[in-house]
């Protein structure tokens, strides 16, 4: 699914209250019948983009890199404690445990108003703990691919954010609309996709030789772009939150947000350079 965080141009502002405007003086709209105020010379539109939200500490960009480097420490953290300690025949329940966990957690989390610091960090752990065993399964598959998707996905970023920044990508309701029902629909495909697996239907994506297929590492491809995609809407969400004046507290949600599709891409990058290696 889109990024269930921060996938939403109001992300930021749909659970603040906004500033309540102070006591009005003399000559300001509203004096009930004084004949002397003075009305407005033009139709004010209101916009949470434009006004602010808090009145305390508000998010900035230097919060939410802050914030980010914690949570993805973490991931990075078990998820090396999970590659060195789980043995190979636990790398199955271990993958179904986490990978249950943690979707249940971000579900969990993601309607509360006041993001849980501790709903976040336990999180990045259980993420950690999946990211450790997937990549175990696919080291020992293919010894060294580890190392080039982690490098992969991190100059991956660096580009999208580098491309967002100096071309000025414009991000429209048309556009995070386009990106939400193409990777709703690639969720759907990839379910459906597992299901059959366990029952044994072969959907095309293997052939009975266990070889992949140019659908596989074509879906592969879809899925990089279209978590590539959901990273640009992430970096428009952060930066819409911080022009409103989001709370300081803030600054975790967008934190979390950008972490779940980091992983999602560093999963992506090793899934399709497993294919070609294969």
């Amino acid at each position: 699914m889109a990024n269930p965080i921060i996938g939403r141009p109001d992300a930021f502002t749909r659970h603040s209250t906004p500033t309540q405007p102070g006591p009005q003086g003399f000559g300001q709209q509203g004096q009930g019948n004084d004949p002397y105020r003075q009305f407005p010379t033009q139709q004010q539109n209101y916009s949470p983009y434009q006004q602010p939200v808090a009145t305390g500490a508000v998010m900035t960009l230097d919060d939410v890199i802050a914030k980010t480097a914690i949570t993805l420490g973490t991931v990075a953290l078990f998820a090396v404690a999970a590659f060195m300690l789980v043995p190979l025949s636990m790398l199955t329940p271990t993958l179904i445990a986490s990978g249950i966990v943690g979707l249940v957690t971000v579900f969990m989390v993601a309607g509360r108003a006041k993001l849980p610091v501790g709903g976040v960090m336990f999180y990045a752990a259980v993420e950690g703990i999946f990211v450790g065993a997937f990549s175990k399964f696919f080291e020992y598959m293919w010894p060294g691919i580890v190392v080039s998707a982690v490098l992969a996905t991190f100059v991956t970023a660096g580009v999208t954010l580098a491309a967002y920044k100096f071309f000025n990508i414009r991000v429209t309701a048309k556009f995070r609309k386009t990106v939400a029902i193409a990777t709703i629909s690639l969720a759907g495909v990839l379910l459906v996709n597992f299901v059959f697996a366990l029952f044994g239907v072969n959907t095309g994506i293997r052939d009975a030789g266990g070889n992949v297929s140019m659908l596989a590492i074509g879906i592969s491809i879809v899925a990089v772009v279209l978590a590539v995609l959901n990273l640009i809407t992430d970096f428009d969400s952060v930066e819409r939150g911080i022009a409103a004046q989001a709370p300081a507290q803030e600054s975790w949600r967008a934190a979390f947000g950008i972490t779940i599709t980091m992983v999602w891409l560093y999963t992506e990058i090793l899934r399709i350079l497993s294919y070609f290696r294969n």
